[in-house]
């Protein structure tokens, strides 16, 4: 079970998993952002192809779907830890939504600062390692590069409210 979310972000009750996505539901997901402790390197991943959404694509983020009775930072600790065995303090940065054909959700965005080691949820990650900040960049914006849609969006937002500090 999840939690199901109205228009404003509010927890309106739980649903299954398979149900919001057979209706497209409004939803929690979490993103955390992995950064080197010296900020130049973002931890990046290859999903597995086996995942229900967005099969073998690549992403920078550790983050999925809000459990139900969970908070955002509760779920980021937990994500973070599932898929990338890390257990590391969270920032928050923003909160946003995406939204298309097949899902909406409500976005909860964080980062950590950590090097290492990494244990993968071989389920979900496929491969990882470090990317140069400046080439992440340069890849959220690249339409040819495959990464996650609700990544690149999110990327994008990311980098805008980045850029002014």
């Amino acid at each position: 079970m999840i939690n199901l979310y109205d228009e404003d972000a509010n927890v309106i009750g739980e649903v299954t998993r398979e149900r919001m996505r057979a209706e497209n539901l409004w939803h929690g997901c979490v993103l955390t952002v992995v950064f080197s402790t010296d900020g130049e390197r973002v931890y990046v991943h290859r999903r597995t192809d086996t995942k229900d959404v967005f099969p073998g694509l690549y992403d920078y983020a550790a983050g999925g779907v809000i459990d139900s009775g969970e908070t955002p930072d509760e779920a980021a600790a937990r994500e973070l830890r599932e898929e990338l065995g890390v257990e590391a303090p969270l920032t928050p940065l923003f909160q946003t939504i995406y939204v298309d054909d097949l899902t909406r959700y409500h976005a909860w965005v964080y980062e950590t600062h950590y090097d290492g080691p990494f244990t993968h949820q071989p389920e979900e990650v496929a491969w990882g390692g470090w990317m140069d900040a400046a080439e992440l960049r340069g890849k959220i914006e690249d339409p040819g590069w495959p990464l996650v849609p609700d990544g690149r969006a999110i990327g994008r937002e990311w980098l805008r409210r980045t850029s002014s500090r």
